[in-house]
């Protein structure tokens, strides 16, 4: 099926979403998976008020060279990291016919026009989101979440989409309604912080 300038592979469905239902979408190439993207997401669960998260798996980051394993390899590895009932890992991405979360996100909607969604990301992913091709476009979409990552709270805080949507920033405090409010929306989630990251466990050659 072609939609616009893309094809979309219809084989390639997301888990199943009831109306109503709140559901957080962390997306990222989990290259490999680690404790830290489960950190932040039960962080999710739980400040958000979340029935379910969506770990997105990405057939390739559009910013970065492809290298490394396969999207069937990356998905396993979440998987065995998730360890969750409420963690559901998805490769729906590759049927999609684009790599950009904006229009991931369009379709996400299109699809379950009645379930609340909400974008998970980290603080350095906030920092130069304005980098990501139609960036407005994912605030728009739906709500957001960003979770502190270290060392970069207050670049993302000062960087150009904060700055952007200054006037829908939602106070951390009533963050458990977030997925329930109109974009564009965001908040900034504090949490005890882990220094982990799939470049680091790469380079250093472990997967713990």
């Amino acid at each position: 099926m072609v939609s616009g300038s893309r094809t979309i592979d219809l084989r390639a469905k997301p888990p199943l979403a009831a109306p109503g239902m709140r559901i957080g979408l962390l997306g990222g190439s989990f290259n490999p998976a680690h404790e830290a993207h489960r950190h932040i997401t039960l962080a999710a669960l739980k400040r958000l008020q979340l029935d379910q998260v969506w770990w997105l798996v990405t057939p390739g980051n559009p910013l970065k060279t492809p290298t490394g394993p396969s999207i069937e390899e990356r998905v396993a590895s979440a998987e065995a990291v998730a360890r969750h009932p409420r963690i559901k890992v998805t490769d729906f991405e590759k049927g999609q016919g684009s790599p950009y979360t904006a229009d991931t996100l369009r379709t996400l909607k299109r699809l379950y026009p009645e379930t609340n969604f909400v974008w998970l990301m980290g603080a350095d992913n906030m920092a130069d989101i304005h980098r990501w091709k139609d960036w407005h476009a994912i605030f728009e979409t739906m709500p957001v979440a960003v979770f502190d990552r270290p060392g970069f709270r207050m670049k993302a805080r000062a960087g150009k989409a904060a700055q952007v949507f200054a006037r829908r920033f939602v106070d951390p405090s009533d963050a458990a309604g977030l997925a329930l409010m109109r974009p564009p929306a965001w908040t900034l989630v504090t949490l005890p912080l882990s220094s982990l990251s799939s470049t680091e466990i790469r380079e250093n050659g472990s997967t713990d």
